[in-house]
């Protein structure tokens, strides 16, 4: 048995779909354990960029089995416009996998999510109003929809009818919008079911038998472990758990077979909508960031915000994930900085060194981030392709980054395409 898994420990556009991209070339089997279409990868094969939110990166190889897994939540229209854009690209899908299980989001899903952002006004979470976590209330609330279901059109019509019936009361008498017609929505769903249907099985026990028989299988994370609903940074954090015991439960696989667990580390930090950002930069080396890496948002297109890389946070998602090895991405962008800094404790009021990651966002809004200042190397990286190659204060900075968050260096990337890889692992 081999397996991996690609974590990302930030805020979430860690560059994860790049290292996921990177291990499937070795991996027989890639899998997407959670999320939704709120979730994007961006992977650049031979200089051209395929953005993905809801297929695992393993897509862009031919051949490998690629599952979306029970815990994700699929928008049948956009999954099939996304097949559609890559199928137009010569990319072969033939042995995508879909869980039959997995929840289905709905167009009330998505009007319920700008329906309750809007209510909340200044309050408001950020989310991609996609309808990602109404979608995943229902399922807790067990009215969901699963592909199952969808599968069979006198269930779903069933299930469709009474869910309606239920939602068009809430449009109508509370939030005051347009009512969704039970006949449209049907008859449109049941196209996709059918475009779908080929794809559709039970794949937590297809994981398991790629696992029972020797395939390397890469389990693919989206979003983070900040934004992980138990333990991110509540309430500005995502849905479901993209931590690696999330995996487990979203893949159907039990934890003793997860090996290798990659937590992925931009070399610096962003976040996307609201939320605490202790090492956030405001000033011209924020703007630096964001430009010279173009930090936009793959569904949104929002600008990201930028800052020192926090590694009280890192740390933190290295304890939850029982992480082996950390993936550096982005390291590149620091190419042009003078002085770099690392963000390793936060201090109180009182002075204080605080070292752990606190629950109350009220505190950790007042704390201050205490930073390990280092020389930068302001020197192209971009082709190095040997850890011993990469300037010396390139390497301090990568052993600052695993000294202060007790994890190995595993994998480290200077640039966006598959060759732009120190590999000191191996894995898979």
């Amino acid at each position: 048995m081999t397996t991996a898994m690609v974590i990302g420990t930030q805020w979430g556009d860690e560059g994860k779909g790049k290292i996921v991209d990177y291990l499937a070339a070795r991996a027989d089997v890639v899998v997407r354990s959670q999320g939704g279409n709120n979730a994007g990868h961006t992977v650049v094969v031979d200089g051209q960029a395929f953005a993905l939110r809801l297929l695992p990166s393993g897509i862009m190889y031919p051949g490998k089995a690629c599952v979306i897994g029970t815990g994700v939540v699929i928008d049948p229209k956009g999954l099939i416009a996304e097949l559609d854009s890559i199928i137009e690209k010569g990319i072969d899908v033939s042995a995508l996998e879909i869980s039959d299980r997995a929840h289905v989001v709905f167009p009330y899903h998505n009007r319920i999510d700008e329906a309750e952002e809007r209510l909340k006004g200044e309050k408001k979470i950020g989310t991609t109003k996609n309808g990602i976590g109404p979608c995943y209330a229902d399922k807790v609330n067990r009215i969901g929809i699963r592909m199952a279901d969808l599968m069979d059109r006198d269930v779903f019509a069933e299930k469709l009818r009474w869910n309606l019936a239920s939602k068009n009361r809430l449009f109508r008498d509370f939030y005051h919008v347009e009512e969704f017609d039970f006949d449209t929505m049907f008859e449109e769903y049941c196209g996709y079911a059918d475009r779908l249907r080929p794809y559709v099985r039970d794949t937590n026990y297809s994981v398991h038998d790629y696992i029972g028989e020797g395939k390397s299988v890469l389990f693919e994370g989206a979003q983070a472990t900040m934004l992980d609903l138990d333990h991110g940074t509540y309430p500005f954090v995502t849905s479901s758990h993209p931590i690696a015991g999330g995996a487990c439960i979203g893949a159907g696989i039990g934890p003793h077979r997860m090996e290798n667990i990659f937590g992925v580390v931009k070399a610096y930090s962003t976040r996307v909508g609201a939320g605490p950002f202790p090492t956030e930069l405001t000033d011209a080396t924020g703007d630096h960031l964001r430009e010279r890496a173009h930090e936009y948002g793959t569904v949104t297109g929002r600008p990201r915000r930028c800052g020192w890389l926090d590694a009280v946070g890192v740390r933190y998602a290295a304890m939850l994930n029982s992480l082996d090895y950390l993936a550096i991405t982005r390291l590149d962008i620091l190419d042009e900085l003078e002085t770099i800094k690392i963000g390793k404790a936060y201090r109180d009021s009182n002075g204080n060194e605080v070292a752990q990651y606190p629950a109350d966002l009220t505190r950790l809004e007042t704390l201050e981030p205490v930073y390990e200042e280092m020389p930068g190397w302001q020197e192209d990286i971009t082709g190095v392709r040997k850890y011993e190659d990469l300037p010396e204060n390139c390497k301090k900075y990568l052993a600052k980054i695993s000294e202060l968050t007790g994890v190995k260096l595993g994998i480290i990337s200077v640039g966006p395409d598959r060759e732009q890889t120190i590999d000191l692992v191996n894995v898979l």
